[in-house]
């Protein structure tokens, strides 16, 4: 059954006992999904609600929760997706005999994304209802921060012993680079007037989830539960905003337009598969994956035998990955009625993709190349950020050259409303040419770092200039310093400066050099690091 309408009844329920806890609980009202729902639905965190009973309903299978991600609601299972139609998980699971389960946390006011400590807290709370009213275990699918709201739930607020298993699909369980990009200092302004600086994108970054993962993962009760995970490699339609963002996570590796591979994977976990076919937005459909994650829904046992190997890759690995771009970075306020102007250094020619992020649509963006050729809007793709992405709402022109010519290309930019910001980001089909060496997790007193060139790097004429800026959690610049040490022709080091107090710290890096012809060239690096004692 394709779910069309959704409509609410009302099923009061009796006094259940929980078979190991002495918990008595209320009657109370809980919601039914049917046929004729209303096109109204109430967005009550907290809320939670029973999908149809199955004809076939099967009493040996454990019921489904599902958790949705970031700035979702339960109707992301049964709703519309973003861009692949009616998510038919729901129906896969009803047929399949499953009694399945929704509820609405704190995203679902539309108010931002939660934390995973408050979204968390929530859950576990719901969580401990759920069971009473069963009688029994649940297991979990999770979609994207969802799966870190489940883990807060079942290790930091102590209710694993509601839940058997739990399936996480696209879940960042080690950040993204993306919230990185978000909170990094050319992206602060376009973030801040698009209202996506919240505790759930803050929560995303690669520092703050190295900080979450050194609490949930040292805590015995993240073994408690069997874990799942599976996620894409897809980047969604040509020119939308999974695109863009699938685009500018490839410099860290294989990607679903939101979401690196190896962020998806737990290292206690067992990875299930990473498919070619899937994007962040479909990998949550059930004619996408179901048939895939049902023969772990059958029981709740967590001492079932893996039927794939676990994952192999540790936390210590993660920490140590190295931090690559061949993309510029550019960003900040847009006045009204007032150009506005950039440029951009190409040393040689390659493919490239040019990205201008506006806050409002009423931009007028111009690319003039070193030659005096102007490409304005009419020569762009234009789309916009919707569902999780971290730019949501921002109007994205994408400028798609098959051989950028070499030289200063002028980037000139005029918002017609009083309130506007931009950020571009130019990525180069090239390899990088500096890679940065730098823990994801670093002492305060000892912040270091090594840059280093890699065999592509260009052949550098005169010195090399690098900028370094690191931001705070409230967005205030720490420090901005352009110092380094040469060990060698071909690594740098230094340390960041001015963190003296723990947390997580946004590091952005723009390097300036030029080549042996005297072309000069300019890459950003952007990555989080959380400081620790």
């Amino acid at each position: 059954m394709r779910l069309m309408r959704r409509c609410v009844a009302l099923l009061i329920v009796f006094f259940i006992m929980a078979p190991t806890i002495s918990t008595n609980v209320q009657a109370e009202v809980v919601k039914e999904l049917g046929k004729g729902f209303p096109d109204t639905e109430v967005f009550t965190p907290g809320e939670w609600f029973l999908g149809q009973k199955p004809a076939n309903y099967d009493e040996n299978k454990p019921p489904i929760l599902f958790v949705q991600g970031r700035n979702g609601n339960a109707d992301s299972w049964y709703g519309k997706t973003v861009y692949h139609d009616i998510n038919d998980m729901y129906d896969y699971a009803l047929k399949a005999g499953y009694q399945t389960v929704f509820i609405q946390l704190y995203d679902a006011a539309g108010k931002g994304s939660a934390s995973q400590w408050d979204n968390g807290k929530l859950l576990a709370q719901k969580l401990e209802e759920i069971y009473n009213y069963f009688g029994k275990k649940v297991n979990m699918v999770a979609h994207s921060k969802g799966g870190i709201d489940t883990q807060a739930a079942l290790v930091e607020y102590g209710a694993n012993r509601f839940v058997g298993n739990v399936i996480t699909l696209a879940t960042p369980h080690h950040g993204s680079n993306l919230a990185d990009l978000s909170y990094s200092w050319w992206a602060g302004w376009l973030a801040s007037i698009l209202g996506q600086k919240d505790d759930g994108t803050y929560s995303l970054q690669i520092g703050e989830m190295a900080k979450f993962r050194s609490i949930i993962d040292n805590n015995p009760a993240a073994k408690l539960n069997r874990y799942y995970t599976a996620t894409g490699t897809s980047w969604g339609p040509t020119f939308s905003a999974l695109s863009m963002g699938g685009l500018y996570l490839s410099s860290y590796g294989s990607n679903d337009g939101l979401v690196n591979e190896w962020s998806a994977k737990l290292s206690y976990g067992t990875h299930l598969f990473t498919d070619s076919r899937f994007d962040h937005d479909n990998i949550r459909k059930g004619s996408a994956v179901f048939a895939r994650i049902e023969p772990y829904l059958r029981t709740t046992n967590v001492g079932l035998p893996a039927l794939v190997a676990s994952s192999t890759s540790s936390n210590e690995d993660l920490e140590q990955l190295n931090t690559t771009s061949n993309q510029n970075i550019l960003g900040g306020e847009l006045p009204q009625n007032q150009w506005i102007e950039q440029s951009i250094s190409v040393d040689k020619k390659a493919e490239g993709i040019v990205s201008v992020l506006t806050a409002s649509s009423d931009v007028e963006v111009q690319m003039v190349s070193p030659k005096g050729k102007i490409y304005a809007n009419k020569d762009s793709a234009i789309t916009t950020g919707e569902g999780e992405s971290f730019f949501n709402g921002a109007t994205i022109r994408t400028f798609k050259f098959d051989k950028l010519e070499v030289g200063e290309w002028k980037i000139k930019m005029m918002a017609k409303q009083s309130k506007d910001a931009y950020l571009v980001v130019s990525d180069y089909k090239d390899d990088a040419p500096f890679v940065l060496r730098m823990p994801t997790k670093v002492k305060v007193n000892k912040p270091e770092y090594k840059l280093k060139k890699s065999p592509v790097a260009p052949e550098m004429k005169g010195d090399l200039s690098i900028t370094v800026r690191v931001v705070n959690k409230e967005g205030k610049l720490v420090s901005e310093f352009n110092e380094l040490q040469n060990v060698n022709t071909n690594t740098f080091t230094g340390a960041l400066k001015d963190i003296k107090q723990p947390g997580v710290y946004n590091v952005t890096m723009d390097i300036k050099g030029m080549n042996k012809e005297g072309k000069p060239y300019n890459r950003t690096i952007v990555k989080s690091v959380y400081a620790e004692k």
